[in-house]
């Protein structure tokens, strides 16, 4: 395959798909869940071998609570038994991890678990990679806009720099190349600020099956693409 010719800085991925992955072969979905989080690592070590210094992934939005009790609580369990393993690999790497959303909601083990591996890696200086858990665009912008309210910052001293550092993602670039798996073609609430001039790739792959060479492929379109940001080149 042909080699990007320029790459992004920032990639964010809406993993989408481990369900219907499961369904095909007659698997419970959480086996589905599992076959997705097997399928990060390998992901994200790609994206690192092109030195994609910023990579987020959807791991659980605010509309997941909705999903059956049994798949929410099976995939917590899942997470809170690989986090701290998959936290050492990724450490060993030098990968800086970050968590945007919220934690309080989020059961106090793995909240615990979640709050360890942060902690772990926060001095590393590779990639940095973000999991958006109990995250919301949303909810992100009303959270921004609450905080910007209690301390008091006057309308006219609030741009969108400033706006920014309220954000979840407060010093993290916006996204460049935004993919969606699964064949869905939405963003589902995904960082809908910092998506404003991303470019987006959606794909009919599922999930558990998005490998390296489907990586490629999309860095690869993204390398073609024209970014005008609203100018003319």
């Amino acid at each position: 395959m042909e080699r990007p010719a320029y790459l992004p800085n920032h990639v964010a991925i809406i993993m989408d798909g481990n369900g219907r992955w499961a369904k095909q072969r007659k698997l419970p979905r959480l086996s589905g869940h599992k076959a997705g989080i097997d399928n990060m690592r390998p992901v994200i070590k790609c994206l690192n071998s092109h030195q994609v210094k910023y990579v987020t992934l959807y791991a659980f939005s605010t509309e997941n609570w909705g999903r059956p009790r049994a798949e929410v609580t099976g995939l917590f369990r899942i997470l809170e038994e690989r986090i701290d393993q998959e936290a050492f690999e990724l450490h060993k790497e030098g990968v800086k991890i970050l968590h945007f959303g919220r934690l309080e909601e989020v059961p106090s083990s793995l909240r615990q678990a979640i709050v360890r591996v942060v902690r772990l890696t926060e001095n590393n200086t590779g990639m940095t990679l973000g999991f958006a858990f109990n995250y919301g665009g949303r909810r992100e912008i009303l959270d921004a806009v609450r905080r910007i309210i209690a301390e008091g910052i006057s309308p006219q001293s609030l741009d969108e720099e400033t706006f920014n550092r309220y954000l979840y993602t407060s010093g993290i670039p916006d996204v460049d190349l935004l993919i969606r798996t699964g064949g869905e073609f939405r963003i589902s609430n995904f960082m809908m600020w910092q998506s404003a001039y991303s470019e987006f790739y959606f794909t009919d792959v599922l999930w558990p099956d998005f490998n390296e060479k489907e990586v490629e492929r999309a860095l690869l379109s993204y390398s073609q693409r024209q970014r005008r940001f609203g100018g003319l080149q």
